[in-house]
């Protein structure tokens, strides 16, 4: 079992960066994917960012350009790099991380942005 706890979430301005971590319990070297969703108030979940082991990312279009996934397997972390945030970026954000035989979620961070 691996429990991940997400951090960096918090208010921001539009046009501000912020830096979130998710912090694995157990290794995540031999997961094949981690990934970054967020769900906003009354929206569904949807997919943020996604990388996998073999360092192929994908992105929502919604944020491409502006955010940047990665993983330090050293640090069991993954880590979503978030720039020129925009209101519309508001949301719980939670981190996925995929091992062949099982899927954990973190319980997410809220990541508010606003004037």
């Amino acid at each position: 079992q691996v429990q991940l706890v997400e951090s960096g979430g918090g208010l921001v301005q539009p046009g501000g960066s912020l830096k979130l971590s998710c912090a694995a319990s157990g290794s995540i070297f031999s997961a094949y994917a981690v990934a970054w969703y967020r769900q906003a108030p009354g929206k569904q979940r949807e997919l943020v960012a996604l990388r996998r082991s073999g360092l192929s990312t994908n992105y929502a279009d919604s944020v491409k350009g502006r955010f940047t996934i990665s993983r330090d397997n050293a640090k069991n972390t993954v880590y979503l790099q978030m720039n020129s945030l925009k209101v519309e970026d508001t949301a719980v954000y939670i981190c996925n991380v995929e091992f062949i035989e099982n899927r954990y979620w973190g319980k997410g961070t809220l990541v508010t942005v606003s004037s």
